[in-house]
C-alpha cells in the first residue's frame, strides 16, 4: 500500500507490502510519486521489481573508493592499484550516480583517455571499471546492469618487442653504479633482472630466506600467476647474492617499487635511452634465454607463463 507526504516543497512516496520491504522515494510533485507508486506496486505483484534505491544515490567515486577500502587491501599490486584507483575518481564520470552511468558516458570516457594515454592504458582501466561495477552488483545490492559491456573497446597494441643491445645495457649500467647520490642498490637489482627474467615485483619480493645457494635457486611464493615458482640462478647472479650486504629487514633488495622505477627512468634517460622501461629487461632476459634454453616449455616454465603463445614470440 502507498502513502504519500509533503516534505518541505517535495512528496515523499512510501510502499509498504507485508511481503517486501518498505521502499520509499522523494519527488517534485504528488502526481509524479503517484505515477511511481501505482508502477512500482504493480512491479512487485508481478515479481519483476528491481530496487534501484542504492544505485540512484550511490556515485561511481563512492564505489570505487569503497572497493579500494574494502576489496583492493587483498589483492596483488594493491599499493599501486589504488593509486590509479584514486585518479580515476577524480574522472567527471566518477561523479554520476550509479544509475545514471550509460554506454555513451564510458565511450566519452574512453575518447578522452585516448587523447591522454596509450590504448593498453584505457584497455586496463575499462576492464578494472567494469570489474568494480560487477563487483557492486553481486556484494553492494547496485542493481543496474553494466553499461561497459556495450562499450567497443580501443584495438589491442601491440605486444612490446623492445630487447636491450649489448651497448645499450652497459651504458645503462654505467649510470647505475652506486656513486654519489644513486641507489646503491640499483645496478644489482638490473643486472639479477637481466640474467633471471624475474619481474620487477618478483625481485622486490625475494628474501634471503628463499635463495638457496646450494640449488642455485630462488624460490617465489607469491607470482603475479598466483603460483609458486623456483627460479634458476645464472653464475653471474649467483655470485652478486654472495657478496652483496645482508640487511636487517630480511629482504634481498630492500627498496619500494616506485623508487625503482624513478630511479631507473632517470639512469635511461641519461644512458640516451628513450621511452626504456623497467620492462624492457625482462625481454632482453628472454631473448637471450631463447638461446640457452631447449624449447617452448622449458621457455613457458621459467617465465611463469601458463600458455605457450607469449613465448612463441620471442
Amino acid at each position: 500500500m502507498a502513502s504519500f507526504r509533503k516534505r518541505n516543497d517535495k512528496w515523499q512516496a512510501r510502499i509498504t507490502q507485508r511481503s517486501h520491504p518498505d521502499i520509499a522515494k522523494t519527488f517534485r510533485t504528488r502526481q509524479d510519486a503517484e505515477k511511481w507508486a501505482k508502477a512500482t506496486e504493480l512491479a512487485i505483484e508481478r515479481g519483476i521489481f528491481i530496487d534501484q534505491g542504492e544505485a540512484e544515490k550511490t556515485t561511481l567515486a563512492q564505489i570505487i573508493r569503497r572497493y579500494v577500502r574494502e576489496v583492493l587491501p587483498i589483492m596483488k599490486g594493491a599499493k599501486d592499484d589504488s593509486i590509479r584507483l584514486n585518479a580515476i575518481c577524480r574522472r567527471p564520470i566518477c561523479s554520476y550516480v550509479m544509475s545514471r552511468l550509460s554506454a555513451r558516458l564510458f565511450a566519452e570516457y574512453r575518447d578522452q583517455r585516448l587523447r591522454e594515454v596509450s590504448a593498453g592504458t584505457v584497455i586496463r582501466e575499462l576492464a578494472y571499471l567494469s570489474s568494480i561495477i560487477n563487483h557492486a552488483r553481486r556484494e553492494w545490492d547496485i542493481n543496474i546492469n553494466n553499461p561497459i559491456s556495450l562499450v567497443r573497446k580501443p584495438a589491442s597494441p601491440r605486444g612490446r618487442d623492445r630487447v636491450l643491445s649489448e651497448d645499450e645495457v652497459q651504458r645503462l649500467l654505467s649510470k647505475l653504479e652506486p656513486t654519489g647520490r644513486r641507489n646503491p642498490w640499483m645496478e644489482t637489482l638490473v643486472i639479477i633482472a637481466l640474467e633471471t627474467a624475474m619481474r620487477r615485483g618478483e625481485i622486490l619480493s625475494l628474501r634471503w630466506s628463499t635463495v638457496n645457494f646450494l640449488d642455485r635457486t630462488a624460490i617465489l611464493a607469491d607470482t603475479k600467476n598466483g603460483d609458486k615458482r623456483i627460479v634458476p640462478l645464472s653464475s653471474k647472479a649467483l655470485l652478486l647474492l654472495q657478496t652483496m650486504p645482508r640487511h636487517i629487514s630480511g629482504r634481498v633488495f630492500p627498496v619500494e617499487a616506485a623508487s625503482v622505477s624513478k630511479a631507473f627512468e632517470v639512469a635511461a634517460k641519461r644512458a640516451g635511452l628513450k621511452s626504456v622501461r623497467f620492462y624492457y629487461l625482462r625481454d632482453t632476459a628472454v631473448t637471450r634465454l631463447t638461446e640457452i634454453l631447449p624449447n617452448l616449455i622449458a621457455l613457458a616454465k621459467v617465465l611463469d607463463q601458463k600458455s605457450l603463445s607469449r613465448p612463441k614470440r620471442y
